[in-house]
């Protein structure tokens, strides 16, 4: 029986913010196949390092992994955002040391996800619901940390999940940076299509939309 696992933060782990809605991993149940089984490995607040601690907890039948990862890792640096500068090229090596540290910890963690030779799909971080003018900003900085998931995914031929194309309205936020009821369908959807399309495990595929 395949056996989808969702490892990361709150984007699946999300039952705290739906107001006694079904969470992600629930709606992913629901569109699964009957044959399929989903669990949830991923836990609220979780950062890129302890994905490795969530695999330990992987059942013995899991036969697919999905990860969204690293969203709090980014937010760890909103201070970027404020933090007075004295030239562009000051803000840019900020975000350059960032995005290397960010890089360092996102390629532990796909050697510890590899190393299971499961199927993998990575997801990246999406732009939140923060209104203006802090959403356009956010954006921006954010970009260089999916830059990072992006080009590790292609480098080690693997599919991805665009959460910036997934979740696109207000409405698919429970509050500033965490899905709703209709955001957690969005991302059930799109992590079905993910590991049930054989396009989308074509190697180095991405899966674009929900």
């Amino acid at each position: 029986m395949p056996h989808v696992a969702l490892l990361g933060d709150s984007i699946f782990d999300n039952a705290a913010y739906v107001r006694g809605g079904p969470d992600v991993v629930t709606q992913l149940r629901g569109i699964l196949p009957a044959v399929w089984n989903a669990s949830l490995l991923a836990v609220d607040g979780a950062v890129i390092d302890g994905v490795a601690r969530q695999l330990t907890r992987l059942a013995a039948d899991a036969t697919h992994l999905v990860v969204s990862a690293g969203g709090n890792d980014a937010l760890g640096h909103s201070d970027l955002l404020e933090r007075r500068a004295t030239s562009s090229p000051q803000v840019l090596g900020w975000l350059a040391d960032a995005a290397e540290g960010f890089e360092a910890r996102y390629r532990r963690m796909l050697d510890a996800l590899l190393a299971r030779r499961l199927p993998l799909t990575l997801c990246t971080i999406y732009n939140g619901n923060l209104g203006a003018p802090a959403h356009r900003l956010a954006a921006t900085a954010l970009a260089v940390f999916d830059d990072v998931i992006l080009r590790l995914a292609t480098e080690r031929s693997l599919a991805v999940i665009e959460l910036r194309l997934v979740c696109t309205e207000p409405t698919d936020y429970a509050n500033p940076i965490e899905p709703s009821v209709a955001g957690g369908a969005k991302i059930a959807r799109a992590v079905a299509r993910a590991i049930t399309s054989s396009e989308a495990q074509a190697r180095g595929a991405r899966v674009l939309q929900g």
